[in-house]
């Protein structure tokens, strides 16, 4: 089956909700995490950590050795190349200029980056209603940013995680009919040990200007065991039964739990703009969670 096949049209089930809320939660309280490790470890590290992690935790669950065979291996390493390895450096590197919630705010384009991708690259353009949503979904994105881009937030950063969601917007759509043909696990564990491998020199090359601190390696810790490792795997498991483009819709919810987190925790401002575009966000996630009807 090749990657242009149609994907999943049925509504979510259950437990497809489930992973949904799991994964938003969970990559809502990475930013933040990011943000702790940096304290005292440079990006790289950082980054490097956060694989590593991913990949020791998969690797305690079942079926994450499961063969795939040989001529997959180039799209799996494609997958660990811009899921994990640049997209998760570039994040680490642009979070010393930007606010951990204007980071999962700006990642919030990830579903429109996706079906960008799909539609340009894959020929999966998305239907009319899914459309809308992402759009809506990217006004809410607009709302809840620009009051922190007014503010004198670094455009270097910002472009960065834009540059990040572009990446994702690949890895998601490589990543679905992957999934379905070989399971989320062995899949995602394969591609985070290929960027283990990968951030590796960049990772030693940050241990010079690096102060290591219990704190900040416990979150590098939780950071990728539960970010990069479990919902990872959630993750995975939602796009391949629903698909790339509904599956990413996962990432407009990010936002509410960073901005929570970043008010309660790190006193950062909350603007009248941003509660409108989270409400935004979340009906455009749920217009395109929809299903779409058979031509």
């Amino acid at each position: 089956m090749s990657t242009t096949a149609a994907e999943p049209a049925q509504a979510f089930a259950t437990r497809d909700w489930g992973m949904l809320v799991g994964v938003a939660a969970t990559w809502g309280g990475s930013f933040l995490l990011i943000e702790i490790g940096l304290d005292h470890f440079a990006p790289t590290l950082v980054a490097f950590g956060r694989i590593a992690f991913g990949a020791l935790t998969l690797s305690l669950l079942p079926g994450a050795r499961a063969p795939v065979p040989r001529e997959d291996w180039p799209q799996v390493a494609l997958v660990g190349i811009t899921w994990m390895a640049i997209p998760f450096v570039l994040f680490a590197v642009a979070q010393q200029w930007i606010d951990s919630s204007l980071a999962a705010m700006i990642n919030a384009s990830t579903p429109l980056m996706v079906a960008l991708v799909a539609g340009l690259f894959m020929r999966r353009p998305p239907s009319r209603l899914q459309g809308a949503g992402l759009l809506l979904g990217f006004a809410g994105v607009a709302a809840i940013s620009l009051p922190s881009v007014g503010s004198g937030s670094n455009a270097l950063g910002i472009g960065l995680v834009l540059l990040a969601a572009l990446l994702y917007g690949f890895a998601f759509n490589l990543t679905a009919p992957l999934q379905r043909r070989h399971g989320a696990l062995p899949v995602i564990w394969r591609a985070q040990l290929v960027a283990v491998v990968l951030v590796l020199p960049a990772a030693i090359a940050g241990v010079p200007s690096s102060d290591f601190d219990g704190g900040s390696l416990l979150a590098v810790a939780a950071l990728g065991a539960l970010g990069t490792g479990l919902a990872f795997y959630w993750f995975a498991s939602l796009i391949g039964s629903v698909g790339a483009t509904r599956g990413s819709v996962t990432i407009y919810c990010v936002p509410v739990v960073a901005i929570a987190l970043g008010v309660t925790l790190r006193d950062e401002p909350l603007h009248a703009a941003a509660l409108l575009g989270t409400v935004l966000v979340l009906v455009g996630a749920y217009v395109v969670s929809r299903p779409s009807r058979a031509a």
